[in-house]
């Protein structure tokens, strides 16, 4: 069977972006004439059927997107989220979606509440942004009445359609790239179970130790956040006696941290121990070094996460799985060459 074409092709073939397809296929403003009309030209040729979500939006539907997150992933230094959160935003408007954020403070998580946005019924949709604790996930599951994406994170229990990064493979380079530069005393940094994310990175490092014929010992697994909190800035990471020469971490602010913390030991990064990250954003300022990373692609995580929403409004019966979104490692100061 043929593949079927998708607004992605089309933007690919005439150089343009998603977006620019997306309002010249729906009639919205924002495209010239001539370039509407190539545009519309080509997706007859190739043959492009336009989705019911994009049907929608032609006909003047809108539709009100909540957006929720655990408050914790909203701190001061976690840069990642705050920038998800803006693509997220940003997509939706283009898309003439209205956006509406609801915060899950520590207690509600703890004790657990449907999010008013569901039980006032203001919104067609929910993107549920960050893993929050499995009792609040089964609470949210069992009052659920609109379409769910989960961004940056799945779910067993849950069940729903996901977007997330490529963790495994991400941490599965950066690990290689350790390898590569002579290292073979390579620990992970952090909290395993925590988050989906963090254990597949520990999963993705796991798969390099195991082809390069070494084993995982418990001292070198290092929990990286306080379990309750989520706090990562200022965690009092426990150091084995005989130190690796190379750091894994599930992120950059852990790497960030992770580095403080060696720097207040005596050890110089890169000269005595390398450190990788993951995620590819801190907080200007945070570290005194660059840190070698594998750059996460927010701007299309969150684009499927609109799109899919929209499809799934539009046709709840749409599944559409984990959607797992491709980076790019970025190399910076943080490994010894």
């Amino acid at each position: 069977m043929d593949r079927k074409v998708k607004m992605e092709d089309i933007a690919n073939s005439l150089g343009v972006s998603i977006v620019t397809v997306s309002k010249a296929l729906s009639g919205k403003k924002g495209v010239s004439e001539e370039m509407r009309e190539k545009i519309k030209d080509l997706a007859k040729e190739m043959g492009y059927q336009q989705s019911s979500s994009s049907k929608g939006l032609k006909e003047g539907r809108s539709y009100n997107i909540g957006i929720v997150v655990p408050g914790r992933y909203f701190g001061k230094y976690v840069s990642f989220y705050w920038q998800l959160y803006q693509e997220v935003t940003a997509n939706a408007a283009a898309n003439q979606c209205f956006t509406m954020l609801e915060v899950i403070s520590p207690e509600a998580e703890d004790n657990p509440e449907i999010p008013l946005l569901i039980r006032e019924k203001k919104v067609d949709g929910i993107i549920l942004m960050g893993q929050p604790k499995s009792k609040y996930l089964l609470k949210l599951k069992d009052g659920l009445n609109v379409p769910l994406i989960c961004l940056d994170f799945y779910d067993k229990d849950l069940d729903c359609d996901a977007v997330v990064s490529n963790g495994f493979y991400g941490t599965y380079i950066l690990t290689n790239l350790l390898f590569n530069r002579g290292h073979q005393d390579i620990a992970y940094v952090g909290t395993l179970l925590y988050t989906s994310s963090i254990t597949d990175r520990y999963l993705g490092y796991y798969k390099s130790m195991l082809e390069h014929g070494l084993s995982v010992t418990e001292d070198r697994l290092l929990d990286d956040r306080d379990w309750k909190t989520g706090d990562v800035v200022g965690f009092p990471f426990v150091f084995p006696a005989k130190m690796p020469t190379a750091f894994v971490c599930n992120s950059d602010l852990t790497a960030c941290s992770l580095i403080k913390a060696l720097q207040k030991k005596g050890y110089e990064v890169p000269k005595d121990i390398s450190v990788v990250g993951f995620d590819n954003y801190l907080y200007p300022g945070l570290c005194n070094i660059g840190i070698t990373t594998y750059d996460v692609n927010v701007r299309e995580m969150a684009l499927r996460s609109i799109n899919n929403l929209i499809e799934k409004i539009n046709n709840p019966s749409r599944n559409f799985g984990i959607s797992i979104v491709e980076g790019n490692m970025v190399h910076k100061d943080s490994v010894a060459y």
